[in-house]
């Protein structure tokens, strides 16, 4: 199948797919972190989307959508940043692909377009995390955790100076450790466990002539 994987600068989709013998391009206007420019288009996904795609997964941006950033909500609607935000998250919504799954956290969308088809958790397949996914999906069945009993999820724990016990789940941790200009990125890649069921799951191995 041709797939289109967009907004992934990560590349972590897009080499699962490839693995399977699909032919997945990643499209980022940032170059590709994943060590496979030959497979990433470094471009607005817009015009993209015109084109015949087998399949199109999107993580649009999250950053005027998501629910943890609430308090800035209002400022955001004022300068039309979260319309912006809504606008380009529906250009995958409305994509004319018969298959096409659109990923981002739990935020305005569910109530601004619909609920989400379905909730997961990185644990669920396989990595130390609880992080709500939501995934919006047309054409692509439910994702089937192979995990079904949550582990003892990994924490940082610290006191702080006024000696106040505190704690971050450990992946979240380690990626406010990064410096400032790499956290967005480090925050927003997939966990490998969700890429490879994405891949396996909704495209499959690729059949051999």
């Amino acid at each position: 199948m041709k797939i289109l994987v967009a907004c992934e600068e990560s590349q972590a989709v897009t080499t699962e797919l490839r693995n399977l013998g699909h032919e997945a391009y990643s499209c980022d206007i940032e170059p590709c972190s994943g060590g496979h420019p030959e497979w990433h288009i470094q471009q607005d996904v817009t015009p993209l989307l015109k084109q015949p795609w087998d399949m199109i997964i999107a993580f649009p941006p999250c950053t005027h959508l998501a629910l943890s950033g609430a308090a800035w909500f209002e400022q955001k609607r004022k300068d039309g940043r979260q319309q912006q935000g809504i606008d380009f998250f529906m250009l995958f919504a409305n994509a004319e692909c018969e298959k096409v799954a659109i990923e981002n956290p739990i935020g305005i969308m569910s109530t601004m377009y619909r609920k989400p088809n379905q909730i997961i958790h990185p644990w669920q397949f396989g990595d130390n995390a609880n992080k709500s996914t939501c995934l919006w999906t047309k054409g692509l069945p439910s994702l089937v955790p192979h995990i079904t009993e949550k582990p003892e999820i990994e924490y940082f724990e610290w006191v702080d100076k006024n000696g106040k016990k505190k704690r971050q789940e450990m992946w979240y941790y380690k990626t406010r450790c990064l410096p400032h200009a790499e956290r967005a990125r480090a925050a927003s890649k997939t966990f490998p466990g969700i890429a490879k069921a994405m891949a396996e799951q909704w495209a499959g191995e690729c059949e051999q002539n």
